[in-house]
């Protein structure tokens, strides 16, 4: 697959990016994908939430009122769940939310979810570029350039440039990151992909 290579003001140079069809264009794995997405998205958790249980909560342990005699049902103490203000039965505890994906499991939900945005024409390649400056207002004019602005955006470059990364700071729904840090959750969760010529080099080695 060839996609034309564009500046940083949006205009064609006449070159061509070759996205290989062993990354771009495979037969893609949507259980993959899916199980690549959960793994991040659980990882995300930090797992902290409790409830007080029984033993727990703030209350008497005397017993309301005898076992048997009394023409009513069996209670303990007002720390009971089945009460107003009682513990709370098989609550939520401190648990680490993390599991385990092959390696090679998460590489196909990569390239799957690749294949997905090429299939999608949601990828740009654009030439190699700095900013003299830090501005925010320089990336806010490579987007419109690019037809990007207002969207989700993912930029890939080789490696992270300082300029470039305190431009895009303050623009919302923009994510940088280096080729080799890209992920599928980061990948699907964009609406375009800017790949730039050093960054799809690294990526095509996937």
């Amino acid at each position: 697959m060839e996609l034309a290579i564009y500046n940083i003001k949006g205009e064609d140079t006449g070159r061509k990016a070759v996205l290989k069809d062993e990354v771009f264009a495979i037969d893609a794995n949507e259980h993959a994908v899916y199980l690549d997405v959960k793994q991040y998205l659980a990882n995300q958790r930090q797992g902290t939430h409790k409830s007080k249980e029984r033993s727990e909560v703030s209350g008497s342990t005397r017993k309301l009122h005898k076992q048997k005699g009394g023409g009513g049902s069996r209670i303990g103490d007002i720390n009971s769940p089945v009460l107003v203000g009682g513990g709370r039965v098989f609550g939520p505890r401190p648990r680490d939310y993390r599991f385990k994906l092959n390696k090679k499991v998460k590489q196909l939900a990569r390239k799957s979810a690749l294949t997905f945005k090429a299939q999608d024409n949601q990828i740009i390649v654009v030439e190699n570029f700095t900013f003299d400056a830090p501005k925010t207002k320089n990336f806010i004019n490579l987007a419109k350039n690019l037809k990007v602005e207002g969207k989700k955006v993912l930029l890939v470059s080789e490696s992270a440039d300082k300029n470039v990364s305190l431009s895009a700071r303050n623009v919302p729904g923009v994510n940088i990151m280096p080729a080799s840090d890209i992920n599928t959750y980061a990948i699907l969760n964009n609406k375009a992909i800017i790949l730039t010529e050093s960054g799809l080099d690294v990526i095509n080695q996937f």
